[in-house]
């Protein structure tokens, strides 16, 4: 998939660890990382927006295209 995940780096510069960002986004941990890991299919704005709002982002800092 072209779409690539940066969350994980997000994170990192942010210190906050993946169990912090889940129960403040109020999704599960199961599902967080998956995102976090590139295997996500989809993502609703209301997530993208609630992450972006915590980690103090724009959706283009989490998110990237990588043409194959």
């Amino acid at each position: 998939m072209p779409i690539k995940v940066k969350l994980d780096q997000r994170m990192k510069a942010k210190g906050i660890s993946l169990t912090e960002l889940s129960e403040r986004v109020g999704l599960t941990l199961a599902n967080l990382s998956i995102l976090k890991t590139g295997k996500a299919k989809a993502v609703r704005f209301s997530t993208l927006e609630a992450i972006c709002e915590i980690l103090e982002c724009q959706p283009g800092d989490l998110l990237i295209f990588e043409d194959e």
